[in-house]
């Protein structure tokens, strides 16, 4: 059978290598033409496009780059008209991959949707679209199912969350290698901080995380930086403070962390599953805030909060994210009740997630409903 995959960007590639592995044990005559990055390059098939090719974030970068993205929507078609496939797998990316769809729903292509846009969280009325252009759908988060089924009358797969295989699948690391490679000391605990992957995030949240550094000399603050992002600009921020950074190595790091400094985003489920106690954080502008508080209703920021409908870890949101609220939380992190008492939680945060095998399980449905 012959598979297009489109997936847009870093996590995308991730979860696209776990489920091209289970595409190729499910059907080993698999024909893959894809989308994505190295991860699913080492896998096989044939890459057509890069996703560092297609990262534009905000809406200026996007307005900048529209010859571009149009460009690229109109390959796409052609390459995929060309292919030929028998299914198109879309991995979420959904401004691109939405538009695609259209297209290909039209033409008669099937069309499965892994991972699918949070449109729960907002731009609910993309749900006319969703319906009309998608075959089938995978969701990963277990209250998406009652979203599409019981509130807009859709039927979805719940597969379980990739995150679970990715991390399960990983090369585990030890302190003593983690120091080691990196020149750290073996004796003091480490405290993760994951201020993002964008520039914006990372400038507004870095300073404020690394506020509290000289409040805990008996730990070594360990900054994951972004792939994305060069060293020079991580440091111009960072200055003088006894921190470490590493890139490019942040499942090496919550491997070995002690408690962490989360801004709000997938990182904060990967910390909970990975069993590291968090605080979350988020600073943006005032004005972008003031938007995204009237047409984002949620309860929470974090996916750990809102899958498990309650707050179970501290979310510290605009005013609150202060030095003297983060220095308050982290202090709550290092004691070892509160600790034991969250990493209870973690666990049936991950029997709600459904354990591991979300990329075989969408493989298989994929196979089945071609």
């Amino acid at each position: 059978m012959k598979y297009y995959i489109i997936a847009g960007e870093a996590s995308g590639d991730l979860h696209g290598s776990n489920l091209m592995k289970a595409l190729y044990e499910e059907d080993p005559q698999a024909d893959i033409r894809f989308w994505g990055g190295d991860l699913m390059q080492s896998v096989g098939g044939t890459l057509v496009k890069h996703y560092r090719e297609l990262a534009f974030m905000g809406f200026a970068e996007v307005v900048l780059n529209l010859k571009t993205i149009l460009s690229n929507i109109t390959f796409c078609k052609q390459d995929i008209e060309q292919f030929q496939p028998d299914v198109l797998v879309f991995i979420d990316y959904p401004g691109f991959n939405m538009r695609i769809a259209k297209w290909a729903k039209e033409k008669g292509i099937r069309t499965h949707y892994y991972i699918s846009p949070q449109i729960w969280a907002w731009k609910e009325n993309r749900i006319k679209a969703v319906k009309r252009d998608f075959d089938q759908l995978y969701v990963i988060l277990p209250f998406e199912k009652d979203f599409y089924e019981k509130k807009h009358h859709f039927p979805v797969e719940f597969v379980g969350h990739p995150l679970i295989d990715a991390i399960s699948n990983r090369k585990k690391t030890t302190l003593d290698d983690f120091c080691n490679e990196f020149k750290l000391d073996n004796q003091k605990p480490i405290i993760a901080v994951l201020p993002g992957s964008r520039k914006q995030e990372i400038t507004k949240m870095l300073s404020v995380m690394l506020s509290i550094v000289d409040d805990f000399p008996d730990y070594q603050f360990v900054v994951a930086g972004a792939p994305s992002q060069e060293a020079s600009f991580y440091h111009s921020i960072i200055g003088d403070k006894k921190v470490t950074l590493i890139q490019n190595q942040t499942y090496k790091l919550l491997d070995v962390a002690h408690a962490a400094l989360v801004t709000s985003g997938t990182a904060t489920l990967e910390t909970a599953l990975f069993k590291v106690p968090e605080v979350v954080c988020y600073k943006g502008s005032w004005v972008s805030y003031q938007i995204a508080k009237r047409i984002i209703t949620l309860k929470y920021i974090s996916l750990v909060n809102l899958i498990m409908d309650e707050e179970i870890v501290t979310e510290l949101i605009q005013d609150d994210c202060s030095k003297k609220r983060v220095k308050e939380e982290l202090t709550k992190l290092l004691d070892e009740n509160y600790r034991s008492n969250l990493i209870q939680k973690y666990h049936l945060l991950e029997q709600k997630l459904g354990g591991i095998g979300a990329s075989k399980k969408t493989a298989q449905l994929i196979v089945k409903n071609k």
